[in-house]
C-alpha cells in the first residue's frame, strides 16, 4: 500500500539514469534487440520493452534481478562501472524494515486520510460503528502484465445481512503506484457503482456498490466488480498482492495470473495477523495456466495475500 508519489526525489533519479542510458545506448549503435540478445547470452534476461521503458524514464530498475542487469548493461555499453548504477535511487521500501516480505507490512491509511472521502459518499461512521452487512465470501483474480505491472483486478464477494434492508457495500482500495493513478471501477454483476470519492495523492478510492435489490436479515448477495488499470506501462504492484481484513471473512480465495511467458519462478502466501502482528509465509507452486492461488478459511483481522520474485 505504500508508493512514492511525485515530487519525492525520484523522478529526478530516474530521470538521470534514463537520459544517461538512451546516450550510452546512441553510442553504442546497438539496437534494443541487439542488447537483450548480448544480455540473454550473458544469462540475464531482460525484454525489450523494460529496456524501452528504462531509457523512456518510464519505469526505473529496482528489483536486484534488475539492479544486477543494470551492471551487466554497464559492460555491454562500454561505460564505466556504476555510471548507470550510481544515477539509481535506493530502491523504494516493500512493506516493513528486516527481511523481504515483500506487501506483507502494508501501511493502513490514518483516519485523516480516509475520513474525508467517507464523509462525502455518505458514510462519516464508517470505521466506528459495527456493519450489518458480513462479507463471508470472496474470490479476487490479480491479473499481472507482461511488464510486470499490474492490469486488473476481478472481485467477486457473498454478503450476508445481520439487519433487514441492507442494499449496498463500501468499497475501500489503494493503488500500490499512486503516480499512476487510480484504476478504473467497474460493476459487473448484480451491482452498480453511487458514490465514489478519488484521493490520488495517495492512490485512494472509495465507493458505494449497490445492490441491485436490498437484502433482509440472514440473505446473501453475490456481486461481480473489476478494477482495471491503463498501460502500459501498468502500474508498479511491487510484487505483491494482498487484501486487508478488519473484520474476519468466512473464505478469502486469491489467484494471481501472470501474462503468458512471465510466470516467475518463486510464489508465496503471507499472512499477518492483525491482532499480534505475526508473520507467517510458505511457498506456492504455480499452475499449469501461468497462475497461482491461496485461500484462507475464517481469517482476520489481518494481511492475506501473494507475493513472488
Amino acid at each position: 500500500m505504500a508508493g512514492s508519489t511525485a515530487g519525492d526525489g525520484h523522478e529526478s533519479g530516474r530521470t538521470a539514469f534514463a537520459i544517461q542510458l538512451r546516450a550510452a545506448i546512441a553510442t553504442s549503435g546497438l539496437s534494443l534487440d541487439r542488447i537483450q540478445a548480448r544480455l540473454r547470452a550473458r544469462g540475464v534476461v531482460v525484454s525489450v520493452t523494460a529496456l524501452s521503458y528504462w531509457q523512456s524514464g518510464k519505469r526505473q530498475p529496482e528489483r536486484q534481478s534488475s539492479l544486477s542487469a543494470v551492471r551487466t548493461l554497464e559492460e555491454i555499453l562500454d561505460v564505466p562501472a556504476g555510471s548507470l548504477l550510481g544515477l539509481l535511487p535506493p530502491p523504494r521500501p516493500r512493506g516493513g524494515a528486516g527481511k523481504r516480505q515483500a506487501g506483507a507490512e502494508p501501511m493502513s491509511f490514518p483516519r485523516q486520510v480516509l475520513q474525508p472521502l467517507l464523509d462525502k459518499v455518505g458514510a462519516p461512521y464508517a470505521l466506528d460503528r459495527r456493519q450489518p452487512l458480513k462479507m463471508v465470501g470472496l474470490h479476487d483474480l490479480c491479473e499481472i502484465a507482461a511488464d510486470g505491472g499490474q492490469r486488473a483486478v476481478t472481485a467477486r464477494a457473498v454478503f450476508q445481512a445481520a439487519a433487514d434492508g441492507q442494499d449496498r457495500w463500501l468499497l475501500v482500495y489503494t493503488q500500490d503506484d499512486p503516480a499512476a493513478g487510480v484504476p478504473e471501477l467497474h460493476a459487473v454483476r448484480n451491482c452498480r457503482v453511487g458514490r465514489a470519492e478519488i484521493d490520488e495523492t495517495h492512490g485512494l478510492i472509495v465507493a458505494e456498490l449497490l445492490f441491485d435489490q436490498p437484502i433482509n436479515r440472514g440473505e446473501t448477495h453475490l456481486i461481480e466488480y473489476t478494477l482495471t488499470n491503463s498501460g502500459p506501462p501498468y502500474p508498479e504492484c511491487r510484487n505483491t498482492h494482498y487484501r486487508e481484513f478488519r473484520r474476519p471473512v468466512r473464505e478469502y480465495l486469491l489467484e494471481v495470473r501472470f501474462a503468458p511467458g512471465t510466470a516467475p519462478e518463486r510464489c508465496w502466501q503471507y499472512t499477518r495477523n492483525g491482532a499480534t502482528g505475526t508473520l507467517a509465509r510458505r511457498p506456492l507452486k504455480l499452475d499449469g495456466a501461468d497462475g497461482v492461488h491461496a485461500v484462507a478459511f475464517d481469517f482476520g483481522p489481518g494481511v492475506f495475500g501473494i507475493d513472488w520474485d
